[in-house]
């Protein structure tokens, strides 16, 4: 693609990053095919390619973000299909980034939007926070149906997904170490994360049983908190370096003093942001170097289970299994292989969804944004999960197991939960009285 940037715009680095990403853009359109929202809407504006003009128009030309621009923008989902699918290999997400601080500086949001947008943004990081607020919806929930239109739908939405129950905070989530059974292997850091810790604990807590139970040392670091990817997708710029700065600090305070092996993350979605903390903070010189570093340890937990080689299987298994592959799994990690092989090495029959490549809907705060178009892909995945015949589904990322269980009857655990069952854990709580997950009787 041909650009037009003038020497002064390429001095700023930003600027020189997006013209080198519009340029490797061959217009070729094999991006619509992948992305959710063109499939949906069957609109060039809401593919890449329609995007890509769009955000390349308003940095050549230095244009205020236009109302049409911000739509289409918004419609995105940072899936990273086309990403997966593009042969000539653009870095979309980076350009779409760009495109948000742009507009988070420069758009003037409706009143009611830039409320909405600002809550979220300062309540899902924030445990306790988030915790009262979801006890608050609970009470409201039943009156969900009342909400109708207000805020484009979007109050109904965030009623509607709020859980029936909350479960209790978890021990685990606090500042410690959990030391490795018998030898140990490796040392590591685990993020604890924000709204997972909140929405389902068991989650950390079936990860660091599972990792300890294989000779690996876990340790909650101080001062380690929320990733930064739901303030970064919105493009709350700085937020998000705080919170990569914060993480950065406290995981080089743990590498410098016992070291680490890895930084684990068992949100894909997170581990995808986490990866990026050297791209993020690469301009800055006192941070760059730290961050870089950080990037370069971090793993899906699947990632770091695959490494260790053969678990310590204890249970038969032999249950059909819907995987489904979170887009940032799939696309923003490339990660493909690793729980796949876990979950088959464990026993499991694992049955892939047609479409597999499409998102869900969940897409960090997607679906209380875009409630329309969320349900209509959360819709359109759950069929294609139910065709399977599976009766439970899994999958690495706390947002797709949330906004999938809100289309289905099945089911939906994380793979760790899985795996730390098959290798002598309890059995995950979606599980329980389930009848092709019982325990065989004991002999006498």
């Amino acid at each position: 693609m041909q650009t037009d940037f003038t020497l002064a715009q390429l001095a700023d680095p930003e600027i020189a990053e997006a013209n080198d990403i519009l340029r490797s853009c061959v217009h070729c359109g094999f991006c619509t095919a992948t992305c959710p929202t063109y499939v949906l809407l069957g609109d060039e504006l809401d593919s890449p390619r329609g995007r890509i003009y769009l955000i390349k128009d308003m940095l050549e030309k230095e244009r205020a973000p236009s109302v049409r621009t911000v739509t289409h923008i918004d419609r995105c989902l940072s899936c990273l299909s086309c990403m997966t699918t593009c042969p000539a290999s653009v870095h979309y997400m980076h350009l779409l980034d760009q495109a948000r601080v742009r507009i988070e500086e420069q758009y003037e949001r409706p009143p009611a939007d830039r409320l909405l947008r600002s809550l979220l943004a300062w309540l899902l990081p924030r445990p306790r926070a988030f915790r009262l607020a979801l006890i608050g919806a609970w009470f409201a929930r039943p009156f969900a149906g009342l909400a109708g239109g207000l805020l484009g739908g979007r109050l109904q939405a965030m009623l509607r997904l709020a859980p029936a129950s909350l479960p209790a905070p978890s021990a685990v989530d606090r500042p410690q170490v959990f030391a490795a059974e018998g030898p140990r292997r490796l040392r590591v850091a685990l993020l604890a994360g924000c709204a997972q810790q909140v929405l389902a604990p068991e989650i950390n807590e079936a990860t660091i049983r599972l990792l300890t139970r294989h000779g690996v040392e876990v340790v909650i670091a101080r001062g380690a908190g929320c990733c930064g990817a739901l303030t970064h997708h919105m493009g709350k710029e700085a937020p998000a370096l705080a919170s990569a700065r914060a993480n950065v600090e406290a995981w080089t305070r743990e590498l410098e003093g016992e070291g680490l092996d890895a930084v684990v993350v068992n949100a894909s979605g997170c581990g995808t942001t986490v990866k990026e903390y050297g791209h993020m903070l690469r301009l800055d010189e006192a941070w760059a170097g730290r961050a870089a570093a950080i990037s370069a340890l971090t793993r899906d937990v699947t990632e770091l289970l695959d490494e260790l080689g053969s678990l310590d299987y204890r249970r038969v298994t032999g249950q059909a299994i819907a995987y489904h592959s979170a887009c940032s799994m799939q696309h923003g990690q490339q990660i493909r292989r690793q729980p796949k092989a876990l979950l088959q090495a464990a026993g499991f029959v694992v049955k892939e969804p047609l479409e597999g490549h499409l998102c869900c809907g969940s897409a960090g705060v997607y679906n209380l944004l875009q409630p329309a178009l969320a349900g209509a892909l959360r819709d359109r995945k759950v069929a294609n999960i139910e065709r399977t015949g599976a009766p439970a589904v899994a999958t690495g990322n706390i947002g797709c197991i949330t906004q999938i269980a809100g289309g289905t009857g099945l089911p939906v655990v994380h793979t760790v939960g899985l795996l730390d069952w098959a290798t002598g854990g309890p059995l995950p709580k979606p599980l329980q009285d389930h009848p092709a997950f019982a325990e065989p009787p004991r002999a006498t």
